[in-house]
């Protein structure tokens, strides 16, 4: 059976490493992008089972990326996780809109948010 497919976008490295380091043991197929528009060229030729995106992104934020995927027939069954340090109403909102399964927080907690994609994966939404 293949690994799934896990999409990354976060414009801080070390993020991108601590997502790499915390799923890669976990034996999922990961692909790295800066930001919003490259995951989106990204996104033209591949169909990941989960995309992990950072709100704040220069160029295109997680959720303006997620609003895209949802609107691509092709990528219908992907799975968005939303990361943020944000904390306020209008992320959340717009979360909530953008229609994702899970919004987590940063600092990521590894067992947890390891714990999380599998939920998200097995398709269990989570409420936010």
């Amino acid at each position: 059976m293949t690994p799934p497919l896990v999409l990354v976008a976060d414009d801080n490295e070390g993020h991108r490493i601590l997502v790499d380091m915390l799923l890669a043991s976990e034996g999922y197929e990961l692909a790295m992008v800066e930001d919003g528009k490259a995951a989106l060229e990204w996104l033209k030729d591949h169909t990941p089972a989960l995309a992990i995106l950072d709100v704040a992104m220069p160029q295109l934020g997680g959720l303006e990326v997620a609003e895209r995927i949802r609107r691509i027939g092709r990528l219908k069954d992907t799975k968005i996780v939303i990361l943020t340090a944000l904390r306020d109403p209008q992320t959340r909102e717009g979360a909530r809109l953008a229609k994702v399964d899970a919004l987590v927080m940063k600092p990521l907690e590894g067992k947890d948010f390891r714990n999380l994609i599998k939920r998200v994966l097995a398709g269990e939404r989570q409420s936010f």
